[in-house]
């Protein structure tokens, strides 16, 4: 049996493993990317960008296009429905430091769907082929495609749609195991995943309801994917890489497994984050964003809530620091891991 956790590769790319961060919108900044690798991440996804270049004079489009001293390889995301426009936003991202470019197919907001763009182009794919196509032709940079497995559960179109990804040229292809109908509320399904790895050579990566090793080792096993991506389980837990590696590998447990070190260890992180918010977003924005990870970190401890309230108020850096810090110091019993 191959082993669970190893090296992955995509296109001219050896990644240290094949745990990967996913694209989450207003969360995978470069901070964010940047701690996850640090914990044990072989890549990390930054946040979508729109394929229409001419709303990326925004404050919040450059930083989501700043790679600057981020480690490599860095995988930018765009999202949009016109081929040219896909192909020249492909270009613009490589010429900004990307190494990777990842096609965003399965985001099932509305605001993205109402324009044709994200999962809603799972239902055309005579223009699926043509996006890819006209990326990958654009850039020497591999491409990969992130999708869900159909629009609906009466429309199931992922195999096709895999099909059509191989033969357009795409390096890797990850699956979120919901249509799109089921947003988030719906548990995840991996037949669909298994049954592209039967159909499909393709480099695959599957992604959806994963939270532990254990999550971790019965996706691969049952699909026969070549990776995972994590995430929403990744929030105010970056560290969960590290676990699921440590478990895949049955390795010693990882320093937030351990009983008596988690409460000062996860502080550490949260200091980490935390200032390297303020820095690259400013003291303003970073405050801001800040609110929601500090959440994160603190869901499982006891006054949880009230605290949230608290941080959602403040609008000093340097008092959100103290605060978030001060409220993992509380005598807890123990710092509750999901």
């Amino acid at each position: 049996m191959p082993a669970l956790i190893r090296p992955f590769q995509i296109g001219p790319h050896r990644l240290a493993n094949n745990l990967i961060l996913a694209p989450m919108a207003g969360i995978t900044d470069r901070p964010f990317r940047t701690l996850c690798r640090r914990l044990g991440a072989g890549l990390a996804v930054a946040e979508m960008v729109a394929a229409n270049t001419a709303l990326w004079g925004s404050r919040k489009s450059l930083r989501r296009l700043d790679y600057r001293d981020e480690p490599g390889p860095i995988s930018a995301q765009i999202v949009g429905s016109d081929p040219a426009e896909m192909a020249e936003a492909a270009r613009l991202n490589v010429e900004l430091g990307a190494h990777i470019v990842d096609i965003n197919m399965g985001c099932p907001a509305k605001k993205v769907c109402k324009v044709a763009a994200g999962s809603a182009l799972l239902r055309d794919e005579t223009r699926v082929a043509r996006i890819l196509e006209a990326v990958v032709a654009a850039v020497e940079a591999p491409v990969t495609l992130k999708i869900r497995t159909g629009w609906s559960p009466e429309e199931r179109n992922a195999v096709r749609i895999a099909r059509i990804a191989r033969e357009s040229g795409i390096a890797a292809l990850t699956v979120h195991g919901r249509t799109r109908a089921c947003t988030y509320g719906a548990p995840a399904e991996y037949d669909t995943i298994r049954a592209i790895r039967a159909s499909v050579d393709i480099p695959l990566i599957a992604n959806g309801d994963i939270a532990s090793a254990q999550d971790a080792r019965r996706v691969l096993d049952y699909t026969g994917a070549d990776a995972i991506m994590i995430g929403r389980a990744a929030q105010g837990r970056p560290w969960i890489f590290g676990d699921i590696a440590a478990g895949l590998a049955s390795e010693p447990a990882h320093p937030s497994e351990s009983p008596n070190a988690p409460r000062h260890w996860i502080k550490d992180i949260l200091r980490e984050h935390l200032e390297s918010l303020y820095a690259f977003h400013g003291d303003y924005a970073g405050v801001r964003i800040a609110r929601k990870h500090i959440a994160w970190y603190c869901r499982h401890l006891p006054g949880a809530a009230s605290f949230r309230d608290t941080i959602n108020t403040t609008e000093s850096a340097s008092e959100q620091l103290r605060l978030a810090l001060a409220f993992l110091d509380r005598d807890h019993d123990d710092y509750a891991r999901p």
